[in-house]
């Protein structure tokens, strides 16, 4: 099976810091390439566009923690470097839905599962995910799903 095209985007990347000598690009990209190869391994599947892009999602928000950790620490300088990552990492992230489009997609799910308390939550959740996957913050989604719910 062939590589998603987002992994080759970002093999490709890898290639262009390396040849622009940019270390601290290369690095966040060498750490992400590292990330889905594990995946690779551990699963002994060749991850999809959705795959990867739930990975890139998680080092975001792993990052995003680091900066709060840090700037509460009073570590400005540790914080912009996890920011720098961030910007790196952001730019094979698919668009970010507009909120008009978000609750669209968080309607017709909850019209699809029949959802009618927050006990319901989860249903609504399972179809929503995969469509929202690194395109929207999933801890605004699941706030909007709980208002509309209860």
């Amino acid at each position: 099976m062939a590589d998603s095209a987002l992994k080759q985007r970002i093999t490709e990347a890898m290639k262009d810091a390396m040849r622009a000598k940019d270390k601290a690009r290369l690095g966040t990209i060498r750490l992400a390439l590292a990330e889905i190869k594990k995946i690779e391994v551990d699963e002994r599947i060749e991850p999809d566009d959705v795959r990867v892009t739930a990975v890139l999602d998680k080092m975001i928000k792993q990052r995003r923690e680091s900066v709060k950790q840090y700037e509460a620490g009073a570590r400005q300088d540790l914080a912009e470097i996890e920011n720098a990552e961030i910007a790196v990492l952001q730019e094979f992230m698919p668009q970010a839905l507009a909120p008009e489009e978000l609750a669209a997609i968080i309607g017709q799910a909850m019209r699809d599962s029949a959802a009618a308390s927050v006990q319901d939550m989860g249903k609504v959740m399972a179809l929503v995910r995969p469509l929202v996957v690194g395109r929207a913050d999933m801890a605004a989604v699941s706030q909007m799903i709980k208002q509309q719910l209860s």
